[in-house]
């Protein structure tokens, strides 16, 4: 497909990066005639800190650098903040799975995200003291913290890898405050636009309250063209191609029904985004030593499609009229794939000040509920064999040909929870001990659920029936039934999975710092925690005759035990301290209800009771590290290593599909992180990241149901790049005397990934290494700004994840009239210029 972008456009981009580096002025000086670095106060120790003065590895960006980093988000974020991968699903299903990679800690395939996994992720995020995953816009924003390494005795929510913290901007009670923003944008690829709205308030109530408010709004056209798509009815059944009309199959002849093929389309930019953020906020300083906030925030995704994309032909004969190849912004599904998403979170933060300590009240819920839609023709129509098993599952299942072959995979879930969580942290500064204590309790119910839908398999089934023939009365398709719930035509459904799970934790934990001199510290940390999870799961086939839906027998799991850290931290000199960490990081178990093939359940799976459960994982996480700096120049260095005992996969059952997750034996990381801050000149700032990691499996991976090898010792663990950089620079030049203008240039880049843990499986592939590159040109003044921007500025693909070719596409021909292609490869966002206009009141 040709590339819409217009030259006028790429000379843009390019202008804009040239200006960031080669633009004379003379740089706007202090009243000393220099700038100092920026410094960041953190409250990840649960006290106001400054980066430099925490003995771990932290890295923390402010609301501003984003702003100047152009990002809108996630992604956006943890590429500016070295060390830190993702893989890059768009924002389809985007609060679904996180993808969120510390030190390499991940053996899970790149191609999950439709449905929420079994096992939690290795990085927790929490959104000012909530532990969520919701992968909000990044809007209103006071800053971002990333902790690397298990933070378990700092906080309730615990991890193995690390944590994110969004800290939002709080309600100011000193004077009133607005600022509206507007962004238009274009992106290659795309025939339409970007239009993005952002308006904040803040109004004092009084002395001592005040209230903020935030909304963004996201209108992007898409760049994806699903190129042979089918033509539907209002019922999402593919019409007849009857000499070359497309006629509804409810009004063709039922020989048309039965052996016509479908029509099709090209649905261009299909991936379009609306998303609406909300951010309300209301503080009050009820005495001198008591202070309350209550937060609610919330977000509406509505994605047309896939951003992804297809490699290869349509797998179509050599030399037929209907083979042709995909271009570069194609996708080979027969159907879109669209997604919604509704997400809100409230909380409540009671702060009081006693004197020697300071307490903490988070009181905090969310409800965070999705559906998305995916392509499944692929898997069930293609002909050939994956690891000698058949792929033509409708000829197999149905005993024939299916000339519309479509099947939709619609996957949703709802996750909600209740938290709790108390702290203490004392006051004193000036005493030889300092101390943090906390309980967090969270009561958390998750839905999760599968259909596959087969449209117009009841017009076929009937067709066939009015002609008389024995076969359309025995077997395969025609005796179909669904017993449950679903509104909709039931009897075309072939698949349902639907699993409910209750999980209950609480945990107490706490941190005792001993000051053994002026330059010297020790810290001892614990946690205990016990929890129990509660799993009842549904899996049949109710399509094909005497298939039931049967309820799996409830599983249970619960666990406890106790988690230790001890970090110890040198000062130097006034400017550097070294330090050295032992921490452990646990990640839970849980339940999974299966029924068992011995017990002669229907779809009863072969050793059930190896996968009524998962085990927890843990890590053993050490660390040596420096840091230190002046005003002008900060640096921090350090080497980790970590062992992790008893990785969790999420994966499916071998038998019927049961989504799952199994434990391994054992993996482990090791790596160098390194970051450095500084002016080049009086007003040139960067920040540059380098973090080298080495992750694999020290023993094989086993499967707990079959005793068959998953991978093999030394496998490269999935979605973690031995090496990533992250590079910003920004410059500042005075214009007139109220006026400057601002350039920043911003360049990622990772080197090769592997898309799943056993790498000669057919669902693994490996992504070539990429660079990311960005550039902004911003004028400003007291009260408005005009800034020119251009994101991946040469046009990377960057695939992260995908639905690999040699495991969804066949070389072998394929059967059934599938004029489709089942593989997809993730990619970032195509080349986006835009201009944004903002005015503060």
């Amino acid at each position: 497909m040709q590339n819409t972008c217009t030259l006028r456009r790429n000379a843009l981009a390019i202008a804009v990066a040239a200006a960031c580096i080669t633009l004379p002025a003379a740089p706007k000086a202090q009243e000393d005639g220099s700038y100092t670095i920026e410094e960041v106060l953190v409250t990840a120790t649960r006290r106001e800190t400054s980066v430099q003065d925490i003995p771990y590895n932290i890295s923390a960006i402010s609301g501003e650098s984003l702003d100047l980093l152009n990002a809108v988000n996630q992604n956006d974020v943890l590429r500016a903040m070295h060390g830190i991968t993702v893989v890059d699903r768009g924002y389809r299903n985007g609060g679904t799975v996180n993808s969120i990679v510390i030190r390499g800690l991940n053996v899970d395939n790149g191609a999950n995200g439709d449905i929420m996994l079994n096992a939690v992720p290795t990085v927790a995020t929490y959104y000012d003291n909530t532990p969520l995953f919701a992968n909000f816009l990044v809007k209103d924003i006071q800053r971002v913290e990333v902790l690397r390494g298990p933070q378990g005795t700092l906080y309730g929510s615990g991890s193995l890898g690390g944590t994110v913290r969004y800290i939002g901007n709080r309600p100011d009670p000193e004077a009133f405050d607005a600022e509206l923003e507007v962004d238009y944008g274009q992106t290659s690829g795309s025939s339409g636009e970007n239009i993005g709205i952002d308006a904040m308030v803040n109004i004092p109530l009084g002395d001592a309250f005040a209230l903020r408010a935030a909304y963004s709004r996201i209108d992007d056209d898409g760049v994806i063209d699903y190129v042979n798509a089918y033509q539907l009815n209002e019922f999402r059944e593919p019409l007849v191609n009857v000499n070359g009309d497309c006629v509804d199959p409810r009004a063709a002849s039922d020989n048309a029904v039965l052996f016509n093929v479908g029509c099709f389309e090209s649905v261009d930019d299909a991936d379009d985004v609306e998303i609406d953020f909300y951010r309300l906020s209301l503080r009050g300083e009820l005495t001198e030593n008591l202070s309350i906030q209550l937060n609610y925030q919330a977000q509406s995704d509505e994605v047309g499609a896939r951003r992804s994309t297809t490699l290869g032909d349509n797998n179509q004969p050599a030399g037929s009229e209907l083979a042709f190849a995909y271009g570069d912004d194609d996708s080979g599904q027969v159907i879109l794939e669209p997604s919604s998403r509704d997400v809100d979170m409230a909380s409540l933060d009671v702060e009081w000040d006693l004197g020697f300590a300071t307490f903490t009240s988070t009181t905090s819920t969310y409800d965070n509920e999705g559906v998305g839609e995916s392509d499944n023709g692929g898997l069930w129509s293609s002909g050939g064999e994956v690891d000698g098993t058949s792929r033509d599952w409708n000829s197999l299942f149905y005993g024939g040909e299916w000339p519309r072959p479509i099947q939709r995979a619609e996957r949703g879930y709802d996750d909600e929870a209740v938290i709790q969580e108390f702290r203490l942290v004392s006051n004193s500064s000036d005493s030889i001990i300092d101390w943090i204590g906390g309980v967090f309790y969270i009561d958390q119910d998750t839905s999760v659920y599968q259909l596959s839908h087969n449209p117009g398999m009841n017009l076929f089934k009937n067709a066939c029936r009015n002609t008389g023939d024995p076969v359309c009365t025995t077997g395969g398709i025609y005796g179909g039934f669904w017993p449950r719930f679903y509104e909709g035509d039931l009897s075309e459904i072939d698949f349902e999975y639907v699993r409910d799970t209750k999980y209950e934790e609480l945990a107490v934990y706490g941190e005792l710092t001993f000051h053994l001199s002026e330059s010297i510290r020790v810290t001892g940390g614990v946690r205990w925690f016990d929890n129990e999870t509660v799993n009842d799961t549904i899996l049949g086939f109710p399509l094909p005759p005497g298939s039931t839906s049967p309820m799996a027998p409830q599983s249970t799991d619960d666990d406890d035990d106790i988690l230790f850290k001890l970090n110890a931290s040198w000062d130097l000199n006034e400017d550097t301290m070294v330090y050295g960490t032992f921490s452990q990081g646990y990640r839970h178990g849980g339940a999974q209800a299966v029924p068992s093939l011995e017990n002669g359940d229907p779809f009863g799976e072969p050793n059930a009771e190896a996968i009524r459960t998962f085990e927890s994982d843990s890590v053993d996480n050490y660390e040596i590290g420096i840091k230190g700096g002046d005003p002008r120049l900060r640096y921090t260095a350090s080497l980790f290593y970590v062992d992790w005992q008893d990785p969790q996969l999420n994966t499916v059952s071998s038998f019927y599909g049961f989504f799952l997750a199994a434990n391994g034996d054992q993996a482990s990381t090791s790596g160098v992180e390194l970051e450095l801050e500084g002016y080049l000149t009086d007003s040139l700032h960067y920040r540059l990241g380098y973090t080298y990691v080495s992750a694999e499996l020290e023993k094989d991976f086993i499967s707990p149901q079959t005793g068959g090898v998953v991978a093999s010792e030394g496998a490269q663990l999935p979605g973690a790049p031995e090496n990533t950089l992250s590079f910003n620079i920004d410059n500042r030049w005075s214009i007139t005397g109220d006026m400057d203008l601002v350039t920043a240039f911003n360049a990622y880049y990772q080197s090769k990934t592997e898309n799943f843990i056993n790498q000669s499986s057919p669902e693994n592939e490996t992504f070539d290494d990429f660079w990311l590159l960005g550039a902004t040109a911003s004028l400003q003044t007291q009260s408005w700004q005009a800034t020119l921007y251009v994101r991946n500025l040469t046009d990377e693909a960057a695939p992260t994840g995908s639905f690999p070719r040699s495991n969804w596409s066949f070389d072998t021909g394929t059967f059934e009239n599938w004029y489709g292609n089942g593989n997809r490869q993730f990619i970032v966002q195509p080349r986006t210029i835009g201009l944004r206009l903002g005015y503060r009141f």
